[in-house]
């Protein structure tokens, strides 16, 4: 166990692969209050946020009880762990020190709120400039287990066990959070975290490297109006055709409805044919049409990826598909664009219900 005033290299790298902490605070009275919490350091100060919880994070009776702890005691400790059942790979690191709560006008509180920002993409639509930030000063730290030897290895070689130098991105946390959201809270997107979503779609893999897509993104309330009534029509004629009772496509066409007038944001995406390659026969041409709509479904995962990682919810509508002209005339389209996904954008109203995922035994039935 070795016990430092500031991390060495080992320690520095093992607190950097971690994505949260445990921020232990107390009271005047000293009792004692754990929570995990996330984190930037910058190499002299780690920065806590604030952030957006149902109280109130103003000064008084109603702050986080870490904050007040903070205001009454002016001090903390920080415990950054890892456990792994190959205890040949545990290891902490347990910083102790001085504790402030750094309010808005503070100047130092604009620098931990971006490096908060750059290390957690959750935070760029997060209000964190109007709430505090908690600020701990090492006085005492203390180290012990082999997994630090073995962050300061990695990071001297840029790597990780299993990881080509460079990359650093666990994607499964995104790929496991991400659920198909239906109804939101009426809270705004920011233009800035849509155009961010946009930026992801673009490096999706596509044929030849033609992007063969468009987006549409709405978040006005008429042309989201026209959009579902458009939509709406198309699908009471059909679902007529397929002789449900009339209170049931009423029901139907009410829900459908108000999941999209009510999404802060939609994206609409279109195949777009035009740029790709032209072949005489028709299987090949088939083909490098399919490949376009792979690549469409690849550019909305990355969408629905980024979204997740912003701190934003999505869900996957596909009415598009079936009512491309409707949709088209709605918005003034040209009759390049293709309508194949609807995209809803905004902050869960709640807890959406989640279906089952196959086992990765059931999905690969070949591994040579």
């Amino acid at each position: 166990m070795a016990e430092r005033r500031e991390l060495a290299d080992g320690e520095a790298a093992f607190v950097a692969r971690q994505r949260v902490a445990r921020l232990a605070t107390s009271d005047a009275s000293g009792r004692p209050s754990v929570v995990p919490v996330c984190f930037a350091f910058d190499g002299a100060r780690f920065y806590m946020p604030v952030d957006e919880k149902p109280k109130r994070a103003g000064r008084g009776a109603g702050e986080l009880r870490r904050l007040r702890n903070v205001r009454e005691r002016g001090e903390a400790a920080l415990l950054f762990d890892q456990y792994a059942d190959d205890w040949s790979r545990l290891g902490y690191v347990l910083v102790r020190g001085q504790a402030e709560a750094l309010e808005p006008e503070n100047a130092e509180h604009a620098h931990a709120v971006e490096l908060l920002r750059v290390r957690y993409p959750q935070y760029r639509t997060m209000a964190l400039e109007t709430r505090p930030v908690i600020a701990l000063t090492t006085e005492r730290i203390v180290s012990w287990g082999p997994a630090l030897a073995e962050a300061g290895a990695f990071e001297a070689a840029g790597s990780t066990p299993w990881m080509e130098p460079g990359r650093g991105v666990d994607v499964l946390p995104l790929a496991r959070g991400r659920q198909s959201v239906r109804s939101f809270q009426a809270r705004l997107v920011p233009r800035e975290a849509l155009l961010e979503l946009m930026e992801a779609a673009r490096w999706a893999p596509s044929p030849h490297g033609r992007q063969p897509w468009r987006f549409v993104v709405l978040t006005r309330e008429e042309p989201k109006r026209r959009l579902a009534e458009a939509m709406g029509d198309e699908w009471r004629r059909v679902l007529a055709m397929d002789g449900e009772p009339p209170e049931q496509i009423a029901r139907r066409l009410a829900r459908s409805h108000q999941r999209i007038e009510t999404a802060p944001a939609l994206i609409l995406a279109c195949l777009y044919l035009e740029d790709l390659d032209h072949y005489p026969d028709a299987d090949r041409q088939r083909a490098e049409e399919v490949m376009a709509t792979q690549s469409l479904g690849a550019a909305l995962q990355n969408v629905l990826l980024a979204a997740y990682a912003l701190g934003l919810d999505t869900g996957w509508i596909c009415a598009p598909l079936f009512c491309g002209d409707s949709v088209r005339a709605a918005l003034g389209l040209d009759a390049a664009l293709i309508p194949h996904a609807l995209i809803p954008v905004g902050y869960k109203a709640a807890e959406p219900k989640r279906r089952p995922h196959r086992a990765v035994d059931d999905l690969v039935v070949r591994f040579d």
